[in-house]
């Protein structure tokens, strides 16, 4: 289970501090598929970043027993001095995991070819998220995190990613960030909005996805 209680996030701005996140409130169960609406800027990434662990709370506690992903194709953790094959080696000292169990995996996975053994700084963006990818599924987690729609490569990797995700790890837990209905419609159960720094709770996508919407239209009507 994941629960974050009380959780304030503040980010220094020019003429002080801005409250991003304002005492959410958040459980995920084992097996749960949770959808996070929200409109630019109103926290999603924070929100996401805090419950990998990559970031802190202010305020606020957050308490895991899942074993939780980075969020997916997050590239930000990786030492681009490095070649990719040793950022693999890293990884896999850190999780534990025989680097020779995984690495046809993430060869055959993320279509480097020979720039797997490269130096991170001279990858593309897209190299860069498809190796964050193969990584996220060479270690087994118990709770993936999903921020916006998982697209990297062509289609035939992205059916791939699919493949992995969706289809062989579907017991797991999923926090996804979308602003894709469809998609959400696809792959959540349950559904949460932020809006100006709070988290509202709905028993299914659809209502959440609702509320979302009315929030926009009055959003536009105050204008």
């Amino acid at each position: 289970m994941i629960r974050m209680t009380d959780i304030h996030r503040f980010y220094p701005v020019r003429h002080g501090k801005v409250e991003i996140l304002k005492g959410i409130d958040l459980t995920v169960q084992k097996g749960e598929k949770v959808g996070i609406i929200g409109g630019n800027g109103a926290g999603k990434s924070t929100l996401i970043r805090l419950i990998s662990g990559i970031e802190l709370p202010d305020a606020g506690t957050v308490e895991r027993d899942m074993r939780i992903s980075w969020p997916l194709a997050f590239a930000g953790a990786f030492q681009g001095s490095l070649t990719g094959l040793d950022n693999v080696r890293f990884i896999c000292r850190i999780y534990n995991v025989e680097i020779d169990s995984v690495l046809d995996f993430v060869d055959d996975f993320a279509q480097l070819g020979r720039y797997l053994r490269e130096p991170i700084k001279v990858y593309s963006s897209g190299m860069r998220a498809r190796l964050a990818f193969a990584l996220s599924m060479m270690i087994e987690f118990d709770c993936y995190l999903i921020d916006e729609i998982v697209a990297v490569g062509d289609s035939r990797f992205q059916e791939r990613c699919h493949e992995e995700l969706f289809v062989k790890r579907a017991d797991r837990a999923m926090i996804i960030v979308s602003h894709d209905p469809f998609y959400l419609r696809n792959h959540c159960d349950i559904g949460k909005v932020l809006v100006a720094g709070r988290l509202h709770h709905f028993p299914d996508i659809d209502s959440a996805l609702d509320y979302h919407q009315h929030s926009l239209a009055g959003a536009v009507a105050a204008e």
